[in-house]
Parts: structure tokens; C-alpha cells; sequence
């Protein structure tokens, strides 16, 4: 049930249609894995707060650098050298008291992810290499927990969101992973691409709109498009075929 102050925190999206005092009160029973804590990480972590998501467990092992800063949103200048998960939780509290923050300064490998995952409804990308994405695929298989998948590099980005059995996996989107490289980014684009993660998330959780399932959204800042590709299940992918 909804207390006095979260009716009138979220009065504006529950008067939307298909949204309502039920789905808030939906988005308050749901826990959300982030994996990651920078850029795509604390766009949708923000954004996820202030809708109500009811818990939001947040992990992530790296410390705030420098670097971080023109992109990673919940991490300012007396930031750096805490933890990530430490200084997002910090920020996180101050705008959303009513819900859930669970941290977790873990590295996400096979021996971590079945307790990691453990009690989530959805799992949300903010990570930076696919070894560890296509662990979490995996994992999301096994599991039937659905995944949204968010890519960057310099001003271009993607989307996804992988419902298992139903969607492409990542597997299938992505047969080899492309070569671990530090790679540019402007500050918008994980930004960008973040939002629409955390959008995809609550539509997914308060079940209305239609989602990115069988589509990968495809964002390009330097010439403003967006366009979209229809994706379908590989028939020998060989992790969900």
C-alpha cells in the first residue's frame, strides 16, 4: 500500500493512463538489479528512484575516477576514490527515502550471479564489456528473469529489452563480442540511452505500452535519428536455441 507522502510524490504519473495508483503500487513491490554503476548505470538508477521502483539492488566493485565524471551522473568530484555503489546509494537516499537501496561491491562472475539475481522481477545494463553481459544473458535464461540490454560508444547507442524464451537473446544479437578497448563517449549518450532503459523497465514492471522486444533501438546523436532494427532468435544460438 501507497503511504500519504508517496501518493503525493508520484501523483503526476499515476494520473497517466494504464498507470494509476495500481501501478505504482506495482513498481513498489519490484526489485531491480542494476549492474553497473556509471554512465547507463546511474541514468536509469536516478530515474528509477524517483519513479518508485520498491527496491533497487546496485552492483558494481570499481572506485570513482577522474575520467568518470563527464558521464557517471551520481558521482561528483568529492567523489572519487569511494566506491561506486557508496557514492550512488549516497545520492539515491537523498531523492527517494521511501524505497529500498541495497549496494553490492561485488564482481559479477558465474559463482556471484545466482545470489546477485536472486528475488529480482528485472535486470537492467550499465555495464562496459560483453564477457560480463553475456554471463548475465546466460544467467537470465536460466532464470527467466528478462534483461534490457544498453550499449554506447562516442555519440551512438542501443537498446533492447530480452524477455527469455520469448526474444532474441544476446547471444543472438551478438554472436562475438567486439575487442575489449577503452572507447570514447560523450556524457549524453549513456544519458540518453539510460533514460530509455529505465523507461523500458517501469512499462515493463507496471505492464503498459509496448515494449523494445524483437527491436534494437538504435540512437545516433551526431545526426539526431533514431531508427530501429527487427531482430529474431538465431535457430543455432548456442546458448538459448
Amino acid at each position: 500500500m501507497l503511504n500519504e507522502k508517496e501518493i503525493l510524490r508520484y501523483d503526476r504519473q499515476m494520473m497517466m493512463n494504464h498507470f494509476g495508483r495500481e501501478g505504482q503500487e506495482k513498481l513498489k513491490k519490484s526489485r531491480v538489479m542494476i549492474a553497473g554503476a556509471g554512465g547507463l548505470g546511474s541514468a536509469a538508477a536516478y530515474y528509477l528512484t524517483a519513479a518508485g521502483v520498491g527496491a533497487l539492488r546496485i552492483v558494481d566493485k570499481d572506485q570513482v575516477d577522474l575520467s568518470n565524471l563527464n558521464r557517471q551522473i551520481l558521482h561528483w568530484s568529492p567523489d572519487i576514490d569511494r566506491l561506486k555503489v557508496e557514492s550512488a546509494k549516497e545520492k539515491l537516499v537523498k531523492l527517494n527515502p521511501e524505497i529500498d537501496l541495497e549496494i553490492r561491491k561485488d564482481e559479477i562472475n558465474e559463482g556471484t550471479l545466482p545470489e546477485l539475481t536472486a528475488g529480482c522481477n528485472l535486470i537492467l545494463d550499465g555495464l562496459d564489456n560483453f564477457p560480463t553481459r553475456y554471463l548475465i544473458n546466460q544467467q537470465i535464461l536460466r532464470q527467466g528473469i528478462p534483461f534490457i540490454y544498453g550499449g554506447i560508444l562516442g555519440m551512438m547507442g542501443m537498446t533492447t529489452v530480452i524477455l527469455p524464451g520469448q526474444t532474441p537473446c544476446l547471444k543472438c544479437l551478438f554472436p562475438q563480442a567486439p575487442p575489449p578497448q577503452k572507447f570514447p563517449v560523450l556524457g549524453t549518450t549513456p544519458g540518453i540511452i539510460g533514460l530509455i532503459e529505465a523507461n523500458e523497465a517501469i512499462k515493463y514492471l507496471v505492464g503498459f505500452g509496448s515494449l523494445l522486444t524483437g527491436r534494437l533501438l538504435i540512437y545516433n546523436g551526431l545526426e539526431m535519428r533514431f531508427s530501429e532494427i527487427r531482430i529474431e532468435p538465431n535457430p543455432q544460438c548456442p546458448v538459448c536455441a
